[in-house]
């Protein structure tokens, strides 16, 4: 049943992806990739609460955090994409706009998830 929740999860966290990147990317084209970078930042906001809610203060069973932070989550989020998109802004000279793309996905991301944290701790 674990498996079956992470793969629910996954593929509706990968669909999520996909149409957010699919919107968002053309908005700024190749000089930024704004549609991973919010994904991954929506997600580790996302996962810090889902941490709070799902791991910190909860009765529900195990699948539901598989579900929602290994699946959902897991898929919306997507370190691989992150990681060749700054590589092509590098390569096709746009070094500032990488440095800056890799610097702010990770600064933020850490910031997001622990506001995302600190937050659901606060209010629940």
């Amino acid at each position: 049943m674990q498996w079956l929740a992470i793969a629910l999860g996954g593929a509706l966290g990968s669909v999520l992806r996909f149409a957010a990147v699919s919107y968002l990317t053309p908005l700024f084209g190749f000089r930024f990739p704004l549609g991973t970078f919010a994904v991954n930042i929506v997600g580790s906001f996302l996962i810090g609460v889902a941490y709070v809610l799902l791991v910190e203060k909860t009765t529900l069973p195990v699948e539901w955090r598989l579900f929602f932070i290994t699946g959902l989550l897991g898929g919306f989020t997507t370190f691989s994409a992150f990681s060749l998109e700054m590589l092509q802004l590098w390569q096709t000279g746009h070094v500032v706009n990488a440095l800056v793309y890799a610097s702010s996905s990770v600064i933020l991301g850490l910031l997001m998830a622990l506001l995302g944290m600190a937050l659901t701790q606060k209010i629940v």
